[in-house]
């Protein structure tokens, strides 16, 4: 058995949501017709090249759907693990967005108090540490081989910055985890070494999608 593993966190595909709701952990918000696209796509870049031995999804719709068509095309179950689930927002169920006036009601002021931790949300250090904690079981056990875990953009991006020592505190509009994007932790025994990003399905994401990921 070789002693490097690899483990990949996908952000799943884009969702259903014409109303533009900051939809966090509420129910049924399911992947779009371009969402499942975007899912195929990346199980077709995946499989002539990689060797998938295990596979971990968070509990919410759009993560579960976006991991089936990989799941189906290497023969694997797909295990749910509340650990990567999205993190907690309390803008959550709102539409709240630069341009919409959200950040000019008084309402808001005191959730946005420090970026910081963050005040309106999880903690970024308790998001990473759960994740931390789910990527090295996967890690553990696809010794040898990979392990892919679909998740959310925040949880991805923020155990990114914690591996790679970055400061938690951010723009989101700086991330670099679009919709379907695969970022992969190359470790050697327990020891991340190398991290990589991809998007296999940059070509379908929406203009502002891919004028984000070119870093705009």
């Amino acid at each position: 058995m070789s002693d490097a593993t690899v483990v990949h966190l996908m952000r799943h595909g884009e969702v259903n949501n014409p109303k533009g709701i900051l939809y966090g952990r509420m129910p049924d918000f399911h992947l779009s017709d371009l969402g499942r696209e975007m899912a195929e796509r990346v199980a077709e870049w995946l499989k002539p090249d990689h060797d998938l031995a295990h596979m971990v999804a968070s509990p919410l719709e759009r993560a579960q759907e976006t991991a089936q068509p990989v799941a189906e095309a290497f023969g694997l179950t797909v295990h749910t693990d509340e650990r990567v689930i999205e993190s907690s927002n309390l803008f959550e169920g709102k539409v709240f967005g630069v341009g919409n006036g959200a950040l000019r009601q008084w309402r808001s002021w005191w959730l946005l108090r420090n970026p910081f931790t963050p005040s309106w949300g999880e903690p970024y250090r308790k998001i990473a540490d759960r994740m931390l904690a789910a990527m090295a079981d996967a890690r553990d056990v696809a010794r040898g081989r990979e392990a892919l875990i679909v998740s959310h953009q925040l949880p991805v991006w923020t155990v990114r910055a914690a591996i790679e020592r970055r400061r938690f505190a951010h723009d989101p509009r700086r991330r670099e985890c679009t919709l379907a994007s695969v970022t992969s932790f190359r470790y050697v025994g327990d020891e991340v070494v190398s991290v990589v990003y991809n998007e296999p399905a940059r070509d379908l994401l929406p203009a502002a999608g891919k004028k984000f990921a070119a870093g705009a």
